[in-house]
């Protein structure tokens, strides 16, 4: 198995205010696997898509990707870890505003050994056109076409991707999450995305549902519906 967690466990506060957020998180996705949680507000989806990242520790538990065990790694190891093989995709953009739309991907790139050639992923992401331009030149969906491909440029072994579609109209939520689906198939990256959309639970591999902190179901589609084809 790729990613395996272990009884990841997580709790914000201390004394009276300590609240748990992770109860004992066991979750296995396999390489290349298009994996969607899914829970409301509050059900601690967003911690562990963090702690998958390593943007946050968990308090206990193991998390193992590729057989490397992440409690192991001191923080260089663990900033290297993150370099080298994750692309995180956020609600916001968070794009660099005095650069271009090839340059903000190319940063990206220069954090990698093994990059995807940026003028393909620029015809792939349907930015050619706007590649000389800025962020404040870009509608909302240009702007997070742009930050999946600073994410997916460095080729990571897993895309993270928080409520990628949460800033954007129906239209472009469809137009990005099949962007998404198609970096999957064609790169083979393992794709972590958080959502409170039901519907996008219908694209993926697995679909894990969260509800205050635990697992509640794990289960496979047997057939996957095309992104184009969602509806909510």
């Amino acid at each position: 198995m790729f990613l395996e967690l272990n009884q990841i466990k997580k709790s914000f506060g201390s004394g009276e205010n300590r609240v748990q957020v992770l109860k004992g998180i066991d979750l296995a996705v396999e390489k290349g696997e298009f994996c969607v949680l899914l829970g409301p507000s509050g059900s601690g989806k967003s911690t562990l898509l963090n702690i998958l990242g390593g943007i946050d520790r968990a308090d206990s538990g193991d998390i193992l990707i590729g057989g490397e065990r992440m409690a192991d790694m001191n923080e260089k190891a663990l900033t290297l870890y993150r370099r080298r093989h994750l692309g995180y995709i956020f609600q916001m953009y968070n794009l660099i505003p005095n650069l271009t739309v090839r340059e903000n991907i190319e940063v990206g790139a220069y954090l990698s050994r093994r990059p995807l050639d940026v003028d393909e992923l620029l015809h792939l992401l349907g930015l050619w056109d706007h590649r000389g331009k800025l962020p404040n030149q870009l509608s909302g969906g240009q702007q997070q076409r742009t930050s999946i491909g600073r994410a997916i440029v460095k080729n990571p072994n897993i895309l993270l991707c928080d409520e990628p579609t949460g800033a954007l109209d129906y239209k472009t939520s469809k137009e990005i999450l099949k962007l998404i689906e198609t970096v999957n198939q064609k790169y083979g990256n393992t794709v972590i995305m958080v959502t409170h959309n039901d519907a996008i639970r219908l694209m993926a591999d697995r679909v894990v549902r969260l509800r205050d902190g635990a697992i509640r179901s794990n289960e496979t589609n047997a057939v996957k519906v095309p992104a184009q084809d969602l509806e909510w």
